[in-house]
């Protein structure tokens, strides 16, 4: 039989007698270590928009405001959650992601001090100090996204992107009910402390053992970098440095909104907009909802019903990156097999313009898209009808595993098309999203009203359905676009 290939090591197309040099010189369970990093303090941007939710009731009362100003902190902590990555993100990529982490979280930790200390009277400030949080915590997905892409190759990424995900997913699924037994026990400013405490935690993490790892600065994780971008204790990659490595020139900062001009970017950050937006659609009005159908709960088991779609994200997490990466890896043999290596030998592109990546990513992502749109109608009618709390349940389990499956083919795809700015791509992927989920979010209220839950949620799942084209469009479009790019980049002047 023969042989697989080294950890960390890659087959040449163009020689197969020979091998290219691995990706990174990480090994695969030093991935995974830092993987795991960068996934805790991933958890920060959706357990600091979710720990909050339990608390409104309690606010509006200290506060003396409406339920609806209250909200008014929900709906800019998403606008500085879409914002914030923008800047953040995009420094990332030009300085480097171990900095951009500890200055992120630095500020998330000095915010909850002001929430937690913030007097009652003073609801404007509330208000403000919410910004700076979000503008904290938002950050550190894209971060994330940008570590991954710098030391997986796209062959492994979407098992590492399953395994990143569990920790932003994880926010979703304790937020509510950490946040919930915190306000009844110690009051809702316990919320921040709690915060303040966990993320200065994470910041001591990040800085005894994170390496940097951006390609421009660090190259395959070999090169020796400067004291600020080292770990204060390195437990992973090699010691040596890498004489053969040049650090480029100082590159310029680059407006991640450019990434816009490419339109089957464009598309796939519509999907992941929409998706997410209707994920949020059911999270957000679930208090309410479950409230007024079931008014045996109280405010506790209200809050551990949201474990229920937190842990089909969970599932999906862990099972959805592994078969993402199947597919991938039996999409390119069989490209292989139909070419023949000898002709890939000689072709002056390889595999990379030849290889469907498009296709490799969203393959299952339309049949997941009509699994969600029947469980969010199913969902929406069960509500109204009163069931047996253990069908909306269910249902949102579903909604959950489907949400990671989509969001986790998008989110992977993205940094494929665009690996030199992944941070960047991902911030223009958070802001797209968070707007277009603060816009659902603010009219679902309304939308409950005048339709109720059943027929909001038709409409929901009918505007899933709608998208499920787009999908297929990306496939149809996407691979000149991305020769296009690739070409371009290649011959581009060098600095």
């Amino acid at each position: 039989m023969p042989q697989s290939a080294p950890e960390n090591t890659t087959v040449s197309l163009r020689a197969p007698q020979e091998t290219e040099k691995p990706y990174s010189v990480y090994s695969t369970k030093e991935k995974w270590f830092i993987v795991a990093l960068v996934a805790f303090a991933g958890l920060f941007s959706p357990l600091t928009a979710n720990i909050y939710l339990p608390a409104i009731p309690v606010l509006t009362v200290d506060f003396k405001k409406s339920t609806e100003l209250v909200n008014i902190t929900v709906t800019v902590y998403m606008v500085f959650q879409g914002l914030s990555p923008m800047l953040f993100g995009t420094m990332a990529d030009q300085v480097g992601r171990r900095p951009m982490f500890a200055a992120c979280l630095l500020i998330l930790s000095l915010s909850c001090i002001g929430l937690a200390l913030v007097p009652t009277s003073a609801y404007w400030l509330l208000v403000v100090l919410r910004c700076v949080q979000a503008a904290g915590s938002a950050s550190t997905i894209a971060l994330g996204v940008g570590t991954i892409g710098d030391i997986a190759a796209p062959a492994e990424r979407g098992g590492f992107y399953g395994l990143y995900n569990l920790g932003p997913m994880f926010g979703p699924c304790i937020g509510p009910v950490i946040g919930g037994a915190l306000s009844n026990g110690l009051g809702w400013r316990s919320i921040f402390w709690f915060l303040c405490i966990s993320s200065v935690a994470c910041v001591v993490i990040i800085v005894l053992f994170l390496p940097e790892t951006l390609r421009s600065l660090v190259g395959d994780g070999s090169a020796v970098s400067s004291k600020i971008y080292r770990p204060l204790i390195r437990l992973v990659g090699k010691s040596t440095s890498d004489p053969s490595f040049a650090r480029p020139l100082p590159t310029p900062f680059r407006n991640p909104l450019r990434i816009l001009n490419n339109f089957d970017i464009v598309v796939v950050l519509s999907v992941n907009a929409v998706i997410n937006s209707l994920y949020y659609g059911v999270t957000a009005s679930m208090s309410t909802l479950f409230s007024e159908a079931y008014p045996s709960l109280n405010q506790t088991q209200i809050g551990l019903c949201y474990l229920a779609i937190g842990g089909g994200m969970l599932f999906g997490s862990s099972v959805l990156g592994r078969v993402l990466d199947q597919g991938y890896g039996r999409l390119r043999k069989s490209v292989i097999a139909a070419q023949g290596p000898g002709n890939l030998e000689k072709s002056d592109t390889g595999i990379e313009d030849i290889f469907p990546i498009e296709k490799a990513r969203l393959g299952l992502v339309p049949f997941s898209m009509l699994i969600f749109a029947a469980c969010c109608a199913g969902y929406g009618w069960c509500v109204q009808e009163r069931v047996n709390l253990a069908g909306p349940l269910l249902l949102q389990v579903a909604i959950g595993f489907t949400t990671m499956g989509i969001m986790t083919s998008t989110q992977t795809l993205l940094v494929d098309l665009m690996p030199s700015q992944s941070s960047s791509v991902t911030a223009c992927n958070n802001f797209i999203r968070c707007v277009a989920g603060a816009v659902l979010v603010s009219t679902m209220d309304l939308l409950l009203r005048a339709l109720g839950p059943g027929w909001t949620y038709i409409l929901l799942a009918g505007i899933c359905v709608l998208t499920i084209p787009l999908v297929y469009l990306t496939i149809q479009i996407g691979p000149p676009r991305r020769i296009k790019r690739r070409r371009a980049l290649l011959t581009a002047p060098t600095q």
